[in-house]
C-alpha cells in the first residue's frame, strides 16, 4: 500500500493482493521503520458510517471505509473511494482509496501486483 500526502488530502494506492486481504480480513496495514518510532498506515472497514473516515493516533493514520463497501471491491470495476471529512477547527480532509495502476512510463518499482492501466494511450502514473 502506497500513500499519498499533500496538504489536507490523504491518498491510499492499494495493489491486488492488498485489496483482496482488505475485502477478506477488513483491514490491511503497512509500516515504515524508521530505527527510533515505527509509522503506521491502515485502511480498516467500519460499520455504520456514510463516508471514508480519518483519525491520527499514536504515529498511525487509519482511514475507515463503510464495511457494506468492503465486500466484493476486490472482483469489481469500481477503482475506488473518496470523500471529505469535517474537521473540528472548520476544515476539511480529503480522503481518497483506490486501486493502485501499472504506470505506463519506465520504473524500477515493481508493479507485477498492480492493476492493468486502463489509460495506457497516455504518459501518466
Amino acid at each position: 500500500m502506497k500513500i499519498r500526502i499533500k496538504g489536507n488530502s490523504i491518498r491510499y494506492r492499494l495493489t491486488k493482493t492488498e485489496v483482496e486481504t482488505f475485502c477478506k480480513t477488513g483491514m490491511f496495514k503497512e509500516n515504515t521503520d524508521f530505527g527510533h518510532s515505527v509509522f503506521s498506515y491502515v485502511l480498516k472497514a467500519k460499520k455504520g458510517i456514510d463516508s471514508l473516515e480519518a483519525s491520527y493516533e499514536e504515529n498511525t493514520i487509519t482511514l475507515y471505509l463503510d464495511d457494506k463497501k468492503q465486500s466484493g471491491w476486490d472482483i469489481s470495476d469500481k477503482v475506488g473511494f473518496s470523500g471529505t471529512m469535517d474537521l473540528p477547527n472548520g476544515k476539511q480532509l480529503s480522503l481518497l482509496v483506490e486501486k493502485d495502476f501499472a504506470c505506463l512510463d519506465n520504473t524500477t518499482e515493481d508493479q507485477s501486483d498492480n492493476y492493468p492501466n486502463p489509460k495506457s494511450d497516455s504518459n501518466i502514473c
